[in-house]
């Protein structure tokens, strides 16, 4: 499908964005309020989750819910609710809770639409900056109604590459792979927020993302943003309930996605 989509794909792809902004403001009201938050460690004190992080997905489950009834969700917080229709929405209702928390604007929404074991739609939005990434099956990637085209000329040498890992990435992983990128030349950032880091590699920001092990919530939107604005990633294996599971997530500009697997996979 090049330059449409389906109605049924399109009229997700109109929900999913107007949702974005919607949850997007509730949370960010939570953010400038957040003195009075509630917050809780979960597989451990960098793993943290808020009342906002729990009302936001709720938010955007019942408007699921109102438009979509028969659709599937799997949410950061509530986990998989199976559906009877082809489509499920994958949400992480604030991706960077730790800066959320922290006061740092590196946090976001994100919300993506898969059909089957394809990714169709794809949200994320930065409140802070009041960015809205939002990409739809042959549509091609925006950034606030601007279109995204990668450019080959992007490489590890000449753009920072975006890396990100948690307690189920070896720290022994982590340095050998951060060596083996500035011997190479290159250099990485870490904003918190995996999501958003994608997003900005999808706009041409950053050369490329890896992160040895990430949730399906934290890169689906973030793919379809990336694949539509001409980049590569990394297949997520989503087959034999592989989409409640983590995996390696990889996405890059053309020019840098050979280095980056390189490095990433030693």
């Amino acid at each position: 499908m090049t330059g449409q989509m389906s109605v049924d794909i399109e009229s997700r792809f109109d929900l999913a964005k107007e949702i974005a902004r919607e949850a997007g403001a509730l949370a960010l009201s939570h953010f400038k309020a957040r003195d009075r938050l509630v917050i809780e460690s979960k597989e451990n004190l960098h793993d943290v989750v808020s009342a906002a992080d729990r009302e936001v997905e709720t938010l955007i489950r019942s408007r699921i819910a109102a438009r979509f009834p028969g659709d599937g969700v799997l949410g950061e917080e509530y986990g998989l609710t199976a559906g009877k229709s082809e489509y499920i929405w994958v949400i992480d209702p604030i991706d960077g809770t730790i800066p959320f928390v922290a006061g740092m604007p590196s946090w976001c929404v994100s919300i993506a639409v898969l059909k089957g074991e394809k990714i169709v739609v794809g949200t994320i939005y930065a409140p802070c900056v009041d960015e809205l990434y939002a990409a739809g099956e042959g549509l091609g990637a925006t950034l606030n109604g601007r279109t995204l085209v990668l450019d080959n000329s992007l490489t590890i040498k000449n753009r920072t590459v975006g890396f990100g890992a948690n307690h189920h990435a070896s720290p022994a992983g982590v340095a050998g792979f951060i060596r083996r990128l500035m011997e190479e030349g290159g250099n990485f950032m870490r904003n918190g927020s995996g999501a958003l880091t994608l997003a900005y590699v999808a706009a041409g920001k950053l050369a490329g993302y890896y992160e040895p092990y990430m949730h399906a919530w934290d890169c689906m939107a973030g793919y379809c943003l990336v694949a539509e604005a001409g980049g590569w990633h990394r297949p997520f294996p989503l087959a034999e309930g592989g989409l409640t599971r983590g995996a390696t997530v990889i996405a890059a500009a053309p020019g840098a996605a050979g280095d980056l697997r390189r490095l990433a996979e030693n």
